[in-house]
């Protein structure tokens, strides 16, 4: 039988033997790890920084408010109430003059601090959004969006030319005084 001692040199040559294995099969030429680059630095994978991105979820409340039920229960309706009045400006800016989309992504901006569901929502649109920049970067499109900007204008140009040849400078609510 072996005594302990005895036990942890086995062990500790056999560590070094399997780790002195690993870097001759590494220097053989089987080509850099998983996770290393030609060089063997450690590479940060983007789709692992997108997964610890992911895990992310929940609640960004301070410690000291998660801790108290009532307290964390009050920070949400507070969140909430404060997200709804910027969603509900931001609707309002849909008609009205201001920048309306922008003030409803910053309110589910503001809900996704606290909500699974507005992180989803936002996660989406912006995964939808980058993929749309992306569509709008590709030639046929960019060329395509170029022809029907033209035609637009050609019309409108035209529009206005027979607007103007027929009724001068007049205004629309004006033409019958004439």
């Amino acid at each position: 039988m072996k005594t302990e001692s005895e036990r942890g040199e086995a062990l500790v040559t056999q560590d070094s033997a399997s780790v002195t294995g690993a870097a001759a099969a590494g220097a053989a030429g089987s080509g850099p790890g998983p996770g290393t680059d030609a060089a063997g630095a450690d590479v940060v994978d983007a789709a692992d920084a997108e997964k610890k991105s992911e895990q992310e979820l929940g609640s960004k409340a301070p410690a000291f408010i998660k801790r108290s039920r009532a307290l964390h229960l009050s920070w949400q309706v507070g969140v909430f109430l404060v997200g709804l009045a910027v969603v509900g400006a931001g609707v309002a800016m849909l008609v009205l003059p201001g920048p309306g989309w922008v003030v409803i992504f910053a309110g589910m901006a503001i809900w996704a601090t606290e909500f699974v569901w507005a992180q989803l929502v936002l996660r989406w649109t912006k995964r939808k959004v980058s993929e749309a920049a992306q569509r709008a970067l590709d030639p046929r499109v960019r060329r395509r969006n170029l022809i029907i900007t033209t035609i637009g204008v050609v019309i409108c140009t035209a529009l206005a030319a027979v607007y103007l040849w027929k009724f001068g400078l007049a205004m629309p609510w004006k033409i019958d005084q004439q």
